[in-house]
């Protein structure tokens, strides 16, 4: 009976910590939009009540707090901010396309200071109002048409995308699970239509090291080339694969030079001698190279239109 007793004292605790978690989640959830929302817009997280938070967002995009259920609030402001699936481009989409069309790239500054760049840009100064109005005017003064025309298009595997390192990397100081940022340095279209605009940011992260050794051994370096950001915000998974190696090499005979993606594939001679030490790697920030696309990916992209 005693046995009995605990077994269900168990379950029932098990049962009330289940729905415990299930009523948290969501919430936690919610938490989590709210925050990419405002590190997309303002750069970094805001301070105050949720609701209070909700209603600042509502205000800075929109010009007025709306009301309603706290779910449907906040999943309308991740969407309209994030979410480009269908025929209306999202925030994000809509001042990447119109900071491309006027400086033929993107930056990754939190949307109300690319906000405030582009109209000191083309009217002198900064503007006030509801970030949507304003994205709106901006529209009509960057696209012939008034507004940022998008379009699904797929990207398809194997893409070559030729990229610029913004983090300096050396054999003798780095460490696997070192973070390796890029950018997209030349602009990719498919169709006329934006995917992966120059200036967008890429992330890898080192995973291999060995130093450089006596017996003319070599130091070698593996980076994952993971993931670069496509026009409308989405992540499109790449690496430093066969395609991407010859283009790189193609370049570097082109140029005359040696590329960061040169040293990182392995060195173009070999230095022997049983007392001379291998070459270090080492590669300069701004060094361009090639990855490719890992997937078969569908980008709401931008069309690309002349003022």
């Amino acid at each position: 009976m005693f046995r009995k007793a605990i077994a269900l004292a168990i379950v029932c605790m098990f049962m009330f910590t289940t729905i415990v978690s299930a009523q948290v989640s969501p919430e936690t959830t919610l938490i989590d939009k709210i925050s990419t929302v405002e590190k997309t817009l303002y750069g970094n997280d805001q301070t105050g009540s949720l609701l209070e938070r909700i209603s600042k967002l509502e205000t800075d995009l929109y010009g007025t707090a709306t009301g309603g259920a706290i779910v449907t609030r906040v999943n309308s402001l991740y969407n309209g901010t994030l979410d480009s699936s269908g025929n209306a481009p999202s925030i994000l989409t809509k001042v990447n396309g119109i900071e491309w069309e006027l400086n033929h790239a993107v930056t990754s500054l939190p949307v109300k200071n690319r906000i405030e760049n582009l109209e000191t840009l083309v009217e002198g100064t900064p503007k006030t109002g509801a970030y949507n109005d304003r994205i709106s005017k901006l529209a009509k003064l960057a696209f012939v048409s008034g507004t940022v025309a998008v379009a699904d298009k797929v990207v398809a595997a194997d893409t070559l995308v030729k990229i610029k390192l913004t983090t300096a990397i050396d054999s003798k100081t780095a460490r696997v699970g070192d973070v390796v940022m890029y950018q997209v340095a030349e602009d990719v279209l498919v169709d006329g239509v934006l995917v992966l605009a120059k200036g967008s940011d890429g992330t890898g992260k080192v995973t291999k090291v060995s130093q450089a050794q006596n017996f003319g051994r070599d130091a070698k370096l593996e980076i994952d080339f993971a993931s670069i950001k496509a026009i409308d915000g989405s992540i499109v998974t790449t690496f430093l694969g066969d395609k991407a190696k010859k283009e790189t090499e193609s370049m570097a005979m082109a140029a005359g030079a040696s590329v960061a993606g040169l040293a990182i594939l392995g060195p173009i001679g070999i230095v022997g001698g049983a007392f001379v030490k291998g070459k270090s790697i080492k590669i300069d920030e701004g060094a361009e190279m090639y990855i490719q696309t890992k997937l078969e990916t569908v980008v709401h992209g931008v069309q690309a239109q002349a003022l």
